[in-house]
């Protein structure tokens, strides 16, 4: 039984309320939902910038451990799709030790019937990264339980190709200013097929978020890019699965940049 920190002994409730929305991940190769990723909200759908404004320090690990229990729990009671997995997004540094923080999850995770092989967690550049190797120890925890890792905006943030290098996740993220326009931008083309063609050395998966329009969407899919997640496709439903318009475009921009 793993040993529980002092973070996971608090049972302190936070101070705000907050939901879950959730925006399809679309495989458009497979011509399918491959999965959704889990976005904190308000109560009443506000931003998530409403709910993370308000987090201290000292509530960073509890906002963590409640965000993750509340995305698992929901999607439990909306996925129908038992292939579909679930990314949640989580915060490095407020994970103690990845083991024992593991644990609320796992828990959420059985009262759910939601299989944690499904489950995805990323965690973005733009937080700064003090300690890569605790991210290392995070990563190499995750992947033997069995979870997807991801690294959300490639791209853009403090680390990249280095932090790469050094974790190897299952999935990584393009960033959106990367994908915005790419199909006006010869930098950004070459950039991106770059960034696909070294992740196929590595095995991994590539994921292009914020796509908006069916010229961008064209362009990646020309970088041998297959899953994507955006408004073009739809936009996140709060405490919903969103209908996914996109799909009915898919057959013309496969074939386009086929």
């Amino acid at each position: 039984m793993a040993v529980k920190c002092a973070g996971c002994a608090d049972g302190t409730e936070l101070p705000f309320q907050f939901k879950m929305a959730f925006q399809p991940i679309v495989n458009v190769v497979e011509h399918r939902i491959w999965g959704y990723e889990a976005l904190v909200r308000g109560p009443n759908g506000e931003s998530a910038h409403s709910v993370l404004s308000q987090l201290t320090d000292q509530q960073l690990y509890r906002f963590d451990q409640a965000a993750r229990v509340l995305a698992i729990e929901t999607a439990g009671a909306l996925f129908d799709d038992p292939e579909a997995r679930l990314s949640i997004n989580f915060m490095p540094n407020a994970v103690y030790e990845p083991r024992a923080c593991i644990q609320k999850s796992l828990e959420a995770a059985r009262r759910a019937r939601f299989p944690t092989s499904n489950l995805m967690f990323e965690f973005t550049e733009n937080e700064r990264i003090s300690d890569p190797a605790h991210i290392e120890n995070i990563v190499r925890a995750y992947k033997a339980f069995g979870f997807w890792t991801a690294l959300d905006d490639f791209g853009a943030g403090y680390a990249g190709l280095s932090l790469l290098a050094r974790l190897q996740p299952n999935l990584i993220k393009i960033d959106m200013e990367l994908v915005r326009d790419i199909q006006l931008s010869h930098p950004k083309q070459v950039i991106v097929a770059a960034v696909a063609a070294i992740a196929r050395e590595l095995d991994i998966t590539v994921l292009a978020e914020g796509v908006e329009s069916e010229a961008e969407l064209t362009s990646l899919r020309a970088a041998g890019i297959a899953l994507f997640q955006g408004y073009y496709f739809a936009k996140p439903g709060f405490m919903s699965l969103p209908q996914v318009a996109g799909l009915q475009r898919l057959d013309v921009s496969i074939a386009s940049a086929s």
